[in-house]
């Protein structure tokens, strides 16, 4: 060595649990799992699922416990667990008045 001070490459840590698997249900029965980083934004889970499903990202709603989620959000945000499911459901347009 020629006492050069090269420090060895420091890798962020990884924390058991920082991904967690997300299920992610059609009004069909249709699944899909996700990984997603606890601190990633649902945008990008929404997305992911829009484009393999082929549908219009404003046509779809997606419901955690019968709340809407907002794309802004995070699973950390929302205290989610691995395993969780969210529900896709599309929008309805039209109806008879009563």
């Amino acid at each position: 060595m020629e006492g050069s001070s090269e420090t060895p490459d420091v890798k962020p840590e990884k924390k058991p649990g920082d991904h967690m698997n997300l299920k992610v249900k059609s009004q069909d029965g249709n699944e899909i799992c996700f990984s997603i980083r606890r601190n990633t934004r649902l945008a990008k889970l929404m997305k992911a699922y829009c484009e393999r499903m082929s549908v219009a990202p404003d046509s779809i709603a997606f419901l955690l416990d019968g709340k809407r989620l907002r794309e802004d959000q995070t699973p950390e945000e929302l205290e989610m667990e691995d395993g969780d499911e969210i529900d896709a459901m599309l929008h309805q347009t039209g109806g008879m008045p009563l």
